[in-house]
């Protein structure tokens, strides 16, 4: 591996820990938003500071570290729940709206990140530029898969746990597009990334929700305990894997 590259290689691991991280950006961001009852604009201000914080932070970090890129994500993660509920809530866009004006901002970043380096891959990254890019369009993605998530369950009807198994099936198919046809693996990436936020959202609404809106009633804090007690484990397993490669 390049030791200037600086975001994760896309492998299952990768697609693991981005499902558990979605999970915990919607817990979480439930949880400061709902829990705390401090507000969707009060939540986005909050978030928003620690994304640009770490942000910040990984952007300067010369090369790939597990820690500082997958708190980036977490990050991304909780500001798109309350961008998201911001949006389609406070400002009562209504999720149909709220998910095209996301949509519209990912393609608009892709299609600038496109004009200006003739290429989307996302593996490896060593222009910081590139990285710009490459983190507005994941807080899209995520912002976009939380109200598609929410869109699901409050305007299509589908159960929480209904919800989480149609993203599940289409992230299968997507997986299975990539082994066994030639569609460009650029867009399988965006569409899988895209997909696996509503999969946590709706599987974190699961989690979290009464019982009798069909989730568990584990409660925001102890599901965003949990989460956080598994990303920790996963980050760990992360860096093990990179020094055992640089050591290779």
């Amino acid at each position: 591996m390049n030791k200037l590259n600086k975001v994760a290689e896309i492998t299952l691991l990768f697609w693991f820990m981005k499902i558990v991280a979605t999970t915990l950006g919607e817990t979480l961001g439930d949880y400061l938003s709902m829990t705390l009852n401090l507000g969707y604009f009060t939540g986005i201000l909050i978030t928003l500071v620690f994304f640009l914080i770490v942000l910040a932070k990984q952007i300067t970090t010369i090369q790939y570290i597990p820690i500082f890129y997958w708190l980036v994500i977490i990050a991304t993660t909780t500001l798109g729940t309350e961008i998201s509920d911001f949006l389609d809530r406070s400002l009562s866009l209504g999720y149909t709206l709220g998910s095209l004006l996301l949509f519209s901002g990912l393609v608009l970043t892709l299609f600038l990140w496109f004009k200006k380096f003739k290429s989307l891959s996302v593996f490896p990254i060593l222009d910081k530029n590139k990285e710009i890019y490459y983190w507005i369009a994941i807080l899209f993605s995520n912002s976009l898969g939380t109200a598609f998530g929410d869109y699901l369950s409050d305007v299509i009807g589908l159960s929480y746990l209904n919800g989480a198994m149609f993203t599940a099936v289409v992230i299968l198919i997507v997986v299975a597009l990539h082994y066994l046809t030639k569609i460009n693996q650029i867009i399988l990436f965006w569409i899988a990334f895209i997909f696996t936020r509503p999969f946590g959202a709706t599987f974190g609404d699961f989690l979290t929700k009464p019982i009798i809106k069909g989730g568990l009633d584990l409660g925001t804090l102890n599901a965003s305990i949990v989460s956080v007690l598994i990303m920790g484990v996963l980050i760990y397993i992360s860096h093990k894997k990179l020094n055992t490669q640089h050591n290779a």
